[in-house]
């Protein structure tokens, strides 16, 4: 199948400035993550006052969560490709809003998981939407380039949630995060809702109905790139999200270091952010498949050298923080383009195709991850061989979808 010609630079824009896009493709996608981050140093509070049955049973907290948005990914597209984006994004943040006040209250672990699925099914339209939006925009290596940027600004919310998170904790309990949660919520709601206006041009929706979505699977799962470099997203994924759940047992079990969770947090998000500005600055000119393959690589080399460290036991708080940052750095110059190119041949169904997309990376990489998170046994071993394995994996999948042909500038 042969790539089709970029879109014509009149396309190549934004229906409001610039900076003011990226910012809130940004923020939308970081109250996604809030719900993650923010949580993590209140994990044990959590589970102790609401009877989570073991110590790693906490760990549902997020893996729930992370499940919940992969499965929202399959409603909130086909739904923005006939309704447009404005209305299933508004009523999506209205319904988190909800979710969160529910779990503000919860009297039970049990009803805090139900209540957590539910506001992640809502809130994943903030990353399928999201990039609908942005590629009813941009497309290719532009797309790519606000891609990185959103993301390096989005890279605020992981860096700062767990502080976030601990700080809320010192004026109240856990309780009082989702009560910060869902006001955030409401402010970038009434931003969004005053600011941004449809982006979907109306000759272009497409009937809601299970033929259309069917036939847009179809599309989407018969495209070369678009299947390739989606499975590569979901096993790096599985990684990055076997991190998320099992990085607050690591700082408190092996390194015996737990007040420093938010500072080895912040770090390594941190390095997450300034790939993606290294990404932004150089993508326009070296091009998405030299940057995200040659990531894999450096990303494989790290992550062995971080598990040979591990196994000799001379891994320290901060050998582990310096590995795991440039694991993360790498990582993030992978997915992001892995997203852009993913979408190449998409534009016509961009929301279906961004939620078939984010259903396979976000579950596919929940269920990795959680299986990452369970493996804990008081050593880093898992993470690493994580991310080890992740990387290789994606390398292998990333040289089929491009027949051998790696490392190309096109």
């Amino acid at each position: 199948m042969t790539q089709p010609p970029p879109p014509h630079p009149a396309e190549q824009r934004a229906p409001i400035p610039l900076g003011e896009f990226v910012a809130m493709v940004a923020a939308l996608m970081a109250l996604g993550a809030l719900g993650v981050d923010a949580m993590l140093p209140a994990l044990p509070e959590i589970g102790a006052q609401l009877g989570a049955p073991t110590e790693n049973a906490q760990q549902y907290v997020i893996a729930i969560y992370l499940i919940g948005m992969g499965v929202g990914q399959l409603i909130h597209g086909p739904l923005s490709d006939h309704f447009g984006r404005r209305p299933v994004m508004l009523a999506s943040l209205g319904i988190y809003f909800c979710c969160n006040f529910t779990c503000a209250v919860a009297g039970s672990f049990t009803l805090l998981l139900v209540a957590r699925f539910a506001s992640a099914v809502a809130i994943a339209a903030t990353r399928v939407v999201t990039v609908a939006i942005v590629r009813d925009c941009y497309s290719g290596r532009p797309m790519a380039r606000v891609m990185s940027l959103a993301a390096m600004v989005f890279m605020i919310a992981p860096v700062l949630a767990p502080t976030l998170g601990q700080g809320i904790t010192l004026f109240g309990s856990w309780r009082l995060i989702f009560w910060v949660i869902a006001g955030l919520t409401a402010l970038v709601m009434i931003w969004y809702a005053r600011r941004l206006p449809e982006t979907l041009d109306r000759r272009e929706k497409r009937p809601y109905s299970f033929a259309a979505t069917l036939q847009g699977a179809r599309q989407t799962l018969g495209d070369r790139w678009s299947t390739g470099y989606m499975l590569a997203s979901t096993v790096m994924h599985g990684a990055l999200f076997g991190y998320i759940t099992s990085v607050q047992q690591v700082v408190a079990e092996v390194f015996h270091r737990p007040k420093l969770l938010n500072v080895v947090f912040a770090s390594t998000a941190g390095m997450m952010a300034v790939s993606n500005l290294f990404n932004s600055r150089v993508v326009m000119r070296v091009g998405s498949r030299i940057l995200s393959q040659s990531a894999l690589v450096a990303l494989i080399g790290v992550a062995l050298t971080a598990l040979l460290i591990s196994l000799t036991g001379h891994e320290s708080l901060l050998l582990f923080v310096m590995l795991q940052g440039l694991m993360m750095a790498c990582f993030s110059l992978a997915s992001s383009n892995f997203s852009s190119l993913a979408m190449i041949n998409m534009g016509t169904i961009a929301g279906t195709a961004s939620s078939i997309q984010g259903f396979c990376f976000i579950t596919g990489g929940a269920l990795i991850g959680a299986a990452i998170g369970q493996s804990f046994a008081g050593t880093t071993v898992p993470m690493h061989v994580g991310f080890a394995l992740a990387g290789i994996t994606a390398f292998i999948i990333v040289a089929v979808t491009e027949r051998g042909r790696l490392f190309r500038p096109a």
